[in-house]
């Protein structure tokens, strides 16, 4: 299968903005093994300004755009760094594409776009995408990687996009608040009722939430491709999702588009 990956700040960081190296060490081997396996894997990051803040030493995200910009700067350097030493122990080849809403929306730079991620898979390697928050404005941002993890696995025609986040999936209430909530294992129909079950953003160095992730679902179930909500926490959960085992949350798509 060709699977699209998206991380969110909270699977990948601790709340200090500090890489959480035991759980990127885990994805990292697991989405390895899945390529040993024979699968495509294409990655979406989020990350940079969170581990920016960390390792900038900024205590909380900067309100600013230019501070946020900073952070990204510096943080998507360690996030890549990190990467490709981690996949590289395994003889896997990254990728870096920083992306904006004008690679998508512009005919000429979207083409573009689709080419070199097909060829990349052609030759094997493992791309790594996250938004180009060092230069990206509120003109030309897509806004969330729940979003652009939905555009990334539209434009490569992935099989299955999975969201790792810090929530199992989709529950009939809010599990933090209302212990007697249950999760909502298949979602076939997004309609009024699912939105209405989505809450607000997700951690303070993230800017997702489960709003944005049904959203995602929207997108790429027009598309054909299904999508998985799944707890980032534990990435071995992949394994059990390439086999086609009931994992978290998945909303079912009608089918390939033609």
């Amino acid at each position: 299968m060709r699977i699209a990956v998206k991380v969110g700040t909270s699977t990948i960081a601790h709340a200090t903005g500090r890489l959480n190296i035991r759980r990127v060490e885990a994805l990292c081997t697991v989405l390895s093994d899945l390529k040993n396996a024979g699968h495509e894997i294409i990655l979406i990051s989020s990350g940079a300004i969170g581990l920016g803040v960390g390792k900038l030493g900024l205590g909380q995200r900067p309100s600013d755009l230019a501070g946020k910009q900073a952070a990204a700067a510096v943080g998507q350097c360690e996030l890549m760094y990190t990467y490709d030493r981690l996949f590289g122990q395994y003889s896997h080849v990254t990728a870096q594409l920083l992306l904006t809403w004008e690679d998508f929306t512009h005919s000429e730079r979207s083409a573009h776009l689709r080419n070199t991620l097909r060829k990349l898979l052609d030759l094997g390697a493992l791309p790594i995408i996250n938004e180009n928050d060092a230069v990206a404005t509120e003109e030309i941002s897509v806004g969330d990687n729940d979003t652009l993890g939905a555009l990334v696995a539209i434009a490569v025609q992935a099989d299955l996009l999975v969201l790792l986040s810090d929530i199992d999936g989709l529950y009939t209430a809010d599990p933090r608040a209302n212990p007697g909530a249950r999760l909502i294992h298949e979602v076939h129909v997004i309609d009024e009722a699912v939105k209405a079950l989505a809450g607000g953003s997700g951690s303070q160095l993230g800017t997702g939430g489960m709003a944005t992730k049904v959203h995602a679902a929207e997108l790429t179930c027009a598309q054909g491709i299904d999508l998985i909500i799944a707890q980032g926490a534990k990435p071995e959960l992949l394994y059990d999702i390439a086999d086609g085992k009931p994992v978290g949350t998945r909303f079912v798509s009608g089918g390939k588009a033609q």
